[in-house]
């Protein structure tokens, strides 16, 4: 067998294969043997049908049959001979094959770019330290707060106003009929003002009594999410039932008992702040982490492979569906398409590839393996992290084998920051006091035990 390696660029090679006349006969008189042995036609015994007959009848089938294995079986050969290691499934588009020839065929690969050793030693970096204050922690509580609002009925005879929440019934009509996207919606809660359906529907809402009704048009957008509804008028008969306004409790001892695990409003400051802090460290660890990948990535530039590009973009889509999914939207609510979120997602994708091989590449050059120790660590972390045992993690690992490679990949790559950060020079900055602040809402969506729902007196 012949291999010839040709070069498309630097990551995509065409490996042109050339398989022996010899070879080619014996895998062919060798399907021939065995169709003859189990084939029967009729007026002939079976095992005693001409060759000739067969060659006559079979001759396509039996010539695409051999390709395929010959195929298989070379291309194994050819990538061991040319230490070639492809990184997704070949591209063949197979020739007829002929016989008394040799059999060629060309089959194209993407592999790993070339990528030359880093310079990991004495990197200048910054680490942002993020510290906490007590106004970090009275906006914290101010945001337990509100998870805690409750929302009671109006004693006062009053009309709505912004900021209210009302009750309604509603129902949508597009040229005197009922018009099925706007819907017929009974005991619809919504605060007014907060734009839930349209900005200029609250507006109407604005002095209206309980028990009072109303008929008004609005007129949506041409970007309006609901594609049903963009650009369209519809006329709303709407029929406000209650008003309710939101009242929060007092941040005290009980507002902490009622959270849970505290029994002062100390006990729940002291767990905001070690929360925030934890935060504010990991935080600061991403952040160093995104610093290096850059000084990495300005270091050399190198091709992308498309297919580890493609496979990443079909993981990045997929998670934004099953997070739309969780806050009960679709896509096509969001108004976009696949083929507008996979446009934006595509320079992340990117990012996350360059990113997993300039990492590949520091754990070969440092000649960085996974010990039990790292990985029993790990595994702590992880535990802590998502608030479970760590057996339970293991156990899942042992479930999904796919699952442990990714956690096993992880790990590796959080060592080989780890030996950059150990061989770098740490500048350690505090961040300006707007930038920490950032987080702090994004801090309570791990903490659902301290987030509840709002709900109506007496629900608790």
């Amino acid at each position: 067998m012949k291999v010839d390696v040709e070069d498309i660029s630097t990551i995509k090679k065409t490996l042109n294969v050339e398989i022996p006349e010899a070879d080619v006969t014996r895998e062919l008189d060798k399907s021939y043997k065995t169709l003859k042995k189990n084939i029967k036609i009729k007026g002939f015994r079976q095992g005693k049908v001409p060759l000739a007959l067969l060659e006559k009848r079979f001759n396509k089938d039996i010539h695409a049959e051999v390709s395929g294995q010959l195929i298989q079986n070379s291309y194994v050969e050819a990538l061991q001979e040319t230490q070639l290691v492809p990184l997704g499934e070949p591209d063949i588009d197979p020739p007829e094959l002929e016989k008394d020839q040799p059999y060629h065929y060309s089959a194209t690969i993407e592999v790993g770019p070339p990528i030359e050793d880093l310079n990991l030693k004495g990197l200048k970096l910054k680490k942002k330290v993020h510290k906490v204050g007590d106004e970090q922690v009275e906006a914290h509580l101010k945001f337990l707060q509100l998870g805690q609002a409750q929302l009671k009925g109006i004693e006062e005879d009053r009309p709505a106003k912004q900021g209210d929440h009302v009750l309604i019934d509603y129902e949508g009509f597009k040229d005197g009929e009922s018009f099925a996207p706007a819907g017929k919606t009974e005991n619809f809660g919504v605060e007014v003002g907060s734009g839930r359906i349209l900005k200029d529907f609250d507006d109407q809402l604005v002095g209206m009594h309980p028990n009072a009704s109303k008929e008004f048009s609005v007129h949506f957008p041409a970007d309006y999410y609901n594609k049903d509804l963009a650009d369209v008028e519809v006329t709303f008969k709407v029929t406000l039932k209650e008003i309710k306004r939101e009242v929060l409790p007092e941040i005290d001892d009980e507002f902490a008992k009622d959270l849970g695990e505290h029994e002062t409003l100390d006990e729940l400051r002291e767990t905001v702040q070690n929360r925030l802090e934890r935060t504010f460290e990991v935080r600061s660890e991403q952040e160093l982490r995104r610093d290096i990948i850059d000084m990495l990535i300005e270091q050399q530039d190198f091709e992308l492979p498309e297919v580890l590009v493609k496979n990443e973009l079909i993981g990045l889509v997929k998670e934004a569906h099953e997070e739309l999914s969780q806050r009960g939207m679709s896509l096509e609510d969001t108004g976009r398409t696949e083929e507008s979120l996979s446009k934006e997602y595509h320079p992340r994708a990117e990012r996350r590839v360059r990113e997993y091989l300039l990492l590949q590449k520091v754990v070969e050059q440092e000649e960085i393996t996974l010990t039990d120790d790292m990985l029993e660590k790990a595994y702590e972390e992880m535990a802590e992290a998502m608030n479970q045992p760590v057996d339970m993690m293991k156990q899942l690992h042992n479930n999904y084998k796919q699952a442990y490679e990714v956690f096993k990949q992880s790990t590796l790559e959080k060592q080989a920051i780890r030996s950059i950060v150990e061989d770098s020079k740490i500048e350690i900055v505090e961040a300006e006091q707007a930038e920490a602040e950032k987080p702090t809402a994004e801090t309570l969506e791990s903490e659902p035990e301290t987030e509840p729902d709002k709900t109506e007196e007496g629900d608790k």
